[in-house]
């Protein structure tokens, strides 16, 4: 397809809703009184809008005065046109987007465009209101190409997702395999959305018009360079840069970019995608390619569920009853995505499901199978002796009705009778881009060995 035929797909196939209402809003300029309410209505007609606009108007982020807001037209009046413009912007793009899908590119890049938006709000010079947003707002959507590109599940971006993993360089695979680039895409969007001239000058070739353009170019540079740290020859040039947009010294720059980084990860969850804040500069535990960290478990919940399994071991054993209770601590204690418990079926030749836990594992229930003599595509999944964490191969096979199992680290246990494999549990993280911690690991098969127990109890019954 050609940049043209992306965009028309783009805004009429796949995200109509959302370039409508972006151009809606983005019509809307605080010119006379009539448009404040106009903005209410807007946002005021999506409930899940309106939800998120008060939530973020009681952050201290957008309301430093921290005076409570209970209505939009409140938040309006008290935090300004803008603000509230832009966080209508900012909530209706990452939940239009999250909403569709959930790709490690998708979160990653909506962690730069957060990070950036940030970081140019942030480092602004305290004009005017107008100015503040205007950065943020370019920030969030200089990549709206590559953002709406990624929350679609089309051939071509398993194709590019593929081609990346394998590292092709970025650019001549999105050329490869779109025809076209994620910059001409964006600029495509920015004009068949009307998303303003502002963001058509950050997003145009040549050099910006204005010193906020600059700005928020370079903000979106530093979001991805810091991925890797602060320091370095390329982040300290663009430390310069910076300091020239704004008038101050790189060292100060400095200092504030790592303040601002940890403000982005509050309004990341402010946005309610508290996932992405691990793909954030300031992560710990950050090595290699493995850009975030596991979850903590908890322990509290952890010690409540193994009790409840002690008591109903005590009482009765019901295998059905410890199981439910394993995928439930799996999922909410260890903070695992995805659960699923695979039973032998009736044949004795497949592992099918028997129980599910987590978003996305509706289909695991009519279409996983995995062949007990490990062949198959994931027959890889099969476990050993004990429970362990299953890392893929970079080119490991897939199945067709789910993109991540088999391609993501893992955790997986067996269940046996008699010394024979009966069952299994598998849980991953989906999109997250991280692999499960020891300490998940240990707690896992601390859940397994009540099953087991259980198992055993009823076999010598």
């Amino acid at each position: 397809m050609s940049t043209q035929a992306w965009v028309s797909y783009l805004s009429k196939v796949e995200l109509p809703v959302l370039a409508n209402t972006l151009r809606r809003i983005n019509e809307l300029t605080d010119s006379k009184n009539s448009t404040v309410n106009e903005l209410a209505n807007v946002i005021l007609n999506d409930a899940q809008l309106t939800s998120q606009v008060l939530r973020l108007s009681n952050t201290v982020f957008y309301n430093q005065t921290r005076t409570q807001v209970s209505t939009v037209s409140r938040a309006i009046t008290l935090i300004g046109f803008d603000a509230v413009k832009s966080m209508a912007i900012s909530s209706l793009v990452v939940d239009t987007l999250l909403q569709r899908n959930d790709r490690p590119h998708l979160l990653r890049c909506l962690a730069r465009a957060i990070h950036a938006a940030v970081q140019a709000r942030c480092l602004m010079p305290k004009r005017n209101e107008t100015a503040l947003e205007e950065v943020f707002i370019g920030g969030l959507l200089m990549s709206i190409g590559e953002l709406a590109f990624w929350s679609c599940d089309t051939e071509q971006a398993t194709e590019l997702e593929q081609r990346l993993r394998l590292e092709e360089p970025p650019v001549e695979a999105q050329k490869e395999v779109l025809n076209t680039t994620f910059t001409e895409i964006t600029r495509g969007l920015v004009e068949a959305w009307s998303l303003g001239p502002f963001i058509r000058d950050v997003v145009s070739p040549g050099k910006p018009n204005s010193p906020g353009a600059s700005l928020v170019r370079h903000s979106v540079e530093m979001a991805k360079l810091s991925e890797n740290g602060w320091r370095g020859a390329e982040i300290d040039k663009l430390l310069e840069r910076l300091a020239a947009d704004v008038g101050e010294a790189p060292a100060a720059i400095r200092d504030r970019v790592k303040v601002n980084a940890s403000e982005a990860a509050k309004v990341a969850v402010s946005l309610g995608i508290p996932q992405v804040t691990e793909l954030l500069p300031g992560s710990e535990n950050r090595n290699g390619n493995t850009a975030a960290r596991a979850p903590d478990i908890d322990p509290e919940l952890q010690l409540q569920i193994l009790r409840d399994m002690t008591q109903t071991l005590a009482e009765k054993p019901d295998i059905n009853e410890v199981c439910q209770l394993v995928i439930e601590g799996v999922h909410r204690a260890i903070g695992m995505q995805r659960v699923v418990l695979l039973m032998t079926d009736r044949g004795g030749q497949n592992l099918v499901p028997r129980k599910v836990g987590g978003r996305g594992t509706e289909e695991w229930r009519e279409n996983l199978t995995i062949a007990r003599d490990g062949t198959g595509p994931l027959g890889c999944l099969l476990p050993n002796a004990s429970s362990v964490i299953y890392q893929p191969a970079k080119n490991a096979d897939g199945v067709p009705y789910d993109r991540w199992l088999g391609r993501v680290p893992a955790l997986i246990g067996p269940l046996k009778a008699r010394g024979r494999l009966v069952g299994l549990f598998y849980a991953d993280n989906a999109a997250g881009d991280y692999l499960p911690s020891d300490q998940q690991l240990s707690a896992f098969s601390h859940f397994i060995q009540n099953a087991q127990l259980c198992l055993n109890m009823m076999a010598s019954g």
